[in-house]
């Protein structure tokens, strides 16, 4: 989702610090537009203001708007926020995760109703869908920056690339996991793990572990290296006593 094209609609804030705190919290996560629907007093206090430390242009940028219809009017999609759990309610991560494609090349709106009552049913029905924060039952209230932060966050870090994910490098491919998994099968049955009649069932098991794991191609050659020298050392193993070895030295390992 493109940040730029979030709109977060605050809906009859009770108090103007909750609103300040509100606009750090999106400065942080690197959204600026905040539409409000009838603020609350004493936006401009100093005290109030500290709490947008940072924030102060988002604060100062603020629309007002007499009505959610008004401000919801240019979004794509809607979303309203809930305390209450409600079936078919996202999570903020599935928010995150399918919000850019719901909303497609139009704008996002995120609305959070006033501390105290949250939005009214009425108001709710202008959102197309709704997002409920699931916390703690024992202790589920989040004052109103608090819930704007944990969203804003989902959102940002949905767009942001994994890091892990791109130093994993290319996956090995189904020919080299066959590949691995005969060199196994002969290990493994030459140590006497699996059972020579019926090796299949231990090997389905570990064919499904790997494809879990995603190996890249250097993690199955250092498999299939581990492989070959436990069959190396197997067969040492079963030689007759006293005959000649005639084994030569172990395989070279696949890794080097």
């Amino acid at each position: 989702m493109d940040l730029g094209r979030v709109d977060v609609v605050l809906v009859r804030p009770a108090r103007a610090a909750n609103v300040a705190a509100a606009c750090r919290a999106l400065k942080n996560m690197g959204l600026s537009s905040l539409l409000m629907v009838d603020p609350p007093q004493g936006l401009d206090r100093a005290e109030v203001r500290a709490l947008a430390y940072g924030a102060w242009d988002v604060l100062d940028a603020a629309q007002r708007r007499a009505t959610l219809r008004e401000a919801v009017a240019d979004s794509a999609l809607v979303v309203g926020t809930s305390g209450r759990p409600h079936p078919g309610a996202w999570t903020p991560r599935r928010l995150g995760a399918e919000a850019g494609a719901r909303a497609g090349a139009g704008r996002l709106s995120v609305v959070f109703g006033p501390e105290a009552s949250g939005l009214s049913d009425q108001e709710l029905a202008l959102c197309h869908l709704r997002v409920h924060i699931p916390a703690d039952p024992d202790h589920p209230s989040l004052n109103l920056a608090q819930a704007v932060l944990v969203l804003a966050y989902e959102l940002r870090i949905a767009g942001i690339p994994d890091p892990g994910a791109e130093a994993a490098g290319p996956r090995a491919t189904a020919g080299e996991m066959e590949t691995t998994l005969d060199d196994l099968r002969e290990a493994l049955v030459g140590i006497g793990y699996l059972n020579p009649a019926n090796p299949e069932a231990i090997l389905a098991e570990l064919r499904a572990l790997l494809t879990r794991a995603g190996p890249t191609p250097r993690e199955v050659s250092l498999l299939r290296g581990l492989a070959r020298q436990v069959r190396w050392a197997a067969e040492r193993i079963a030689r007759p006593a006293g005959g000649d070895d005639n084994l030569g030295p172990a395989p070279e390992e696949t890794s080097r």
